[in-house]
């Protein structure tokens, strides 16, 4: 019985009153990118644009977006929730809302946020709800998060262009990605950043349903 309110919970977003308390100070972390020596926390150049990933276990999809041209650095953390300042252990237990979500810095002269999006739709499966793959809970949810009105839009076509696709592949599963105005970004602990870079040989759950995105081509 334990076993199964421990997974309930979990799988339930928390309610402001059950949240966990977080704390003041942000978390010790990186402060320069693994694979290309970067800042990852700014400042960036002026020109370059931000966007917000949640695709499941940030670890894979971390390092499937630093490697697309026009990436200029990518970081992992926690948004989307009521914490402040989570570490790893706290978002695990459910209590605190977030999804594990990888920053994309990106110059769109390069990349499109568009194909920042079909990446996005076609490398993780959006129809899982509060999870992906074998990893189980909130904290796995797939998520978009938008930083101008414009991403926002983007999004929400892009979503329905491949809720299509789906449909024309004789898939019935239902699109569960959360779409929403991008929240405050906690920065993960040090040792999740660019953590494949680090382990080559860890752990990637990322798997997609085979369906191509019909953006961003």
């Amino acid at each position: 019985m334990f076993l199964i309110d421990m997974f309930n919970k979990k799988t339930v977003m928390p309610t402001a009153e059950a949240a966990l308390p977080g704390r003041v100070d942000p978390l010790a972390t990186a402060e320069h990118h693994f694979v290309n020596g970067r800042p990852l926390k700014g400042p960036y150049p002026d020109h370059l644009h931000v966007a917000y990933f949640g695709m499941g276990c940030f670890w894979g999809a971390e390092r499937l977006f630093w490697r697309l041209p026009g990436v200029w650095v990518t970081a992992v953390g926690y948004q989307g929730g009521l914490t402040p300042n989570p570490t790893y252990h706290e978002t695990t237990t459910g209590l605190t809302g977030h999804a594990e979500i990888v920053k994309v810095v990106f110059d769109s002269a390069v990349i499109s946020y568009d194909a920042l999006l079909k990446t996005f739709f076609e490398e993780h499966d959006p129809t899982q709800g509060m999870r992906q793959g074998n990893d189980i809970g909130t904290t796995y949810r797939s998520a978009i998060y938008t930083t101008t009105p414009e991403q926002l839009e983007a999004a929400e076509r892009a979503r329905a262009a491949f809720q299509a696709a789906l449909k024309a592949a004789g898939r019935a599963a239902v699109i569960t990605t959360e779409i929403a105005p991008a929240a405050e970004f906690y920065y993960a602990e040090d040792y999740h950043q660019q953590y494949l870079a680090k382990n080559p040989a860890g752990y990637c759950g990322l798997r997609g349903t085979g369906v191509s995105c019909p953006v961003g081509g």
